[in-house]
């Protein structure tokens, strides 16, 4: 029973830690945890990550930090718009096209900026966007002109293609 205990304060603490700081490593965390009391393994430490669906994602200045996923989705929309978009006009590679679907390629840690700036655009030709690390699937009404795709993705995302 003390173990389970004691796996549940590691967990929450290990949340409170990378709710409140910017942790860039493992060893940080573990350095943070030592701290506040708890001895962990880095073999724990990568369970314990895994197990709270923690991980690495890029901030505006660039550098990877550990992040909840609900801060993940809470800090991709709490941008604001024009910062996210600012950050676009770096992050957009280029687009190309496949029947009704728009492939956008983007820097590493931009797609989900940009899907969700075309998401938030309530675009007329595009039906719905999925996101990875660099690349969004854009997918399109199926009339649509893709010179018109274009135009309006590029609008969306304040890129010029």
């Amino acid at each position: 029973m003390a173990n389970r205990q004691t796996k549940n304060a590691r967990l929450e603490m290990l949340k409170m830690i990378v709710s409140s700081q910017e942790i860039s490593t493992q060893n940080e965390l573990t350095d943070e945890l030592r701290k506040t009391g708890i001895h962990s393994t880095q073999a724990t430490l990568s369970r314990d990550l895994r197990r709270l669906r923690i991980s690495k994602v890029r901030t505006l200045e660039g550098h990877y930090v550990y992040m909840l996923p609900e801060a993940r989705i809470t800090r991709s929309i709490s941008q604001t718009h024009a910062t996210v978009k600012a950050l676009h006009n770096k992050g957009v590679l280029n687009v190309k096209f496949s029947g009704n679907l728009a492939v956008v390629k983007t820097m590493p840690g931009y797609a989900s900026h940009v899907a969700l700036d075309i998401d938030q655009e309530q675009l007329d030709c595009v039906l719905g966007t999925v996101a990875g690390d660099d690349t969004v699937l854009v997918v399109l009404d199926e009339d649509t002109d893709k010179q018109h795709a274009l135009s309006a993705i590029a609008g969306a995302t304040s890129f010029n293609f």
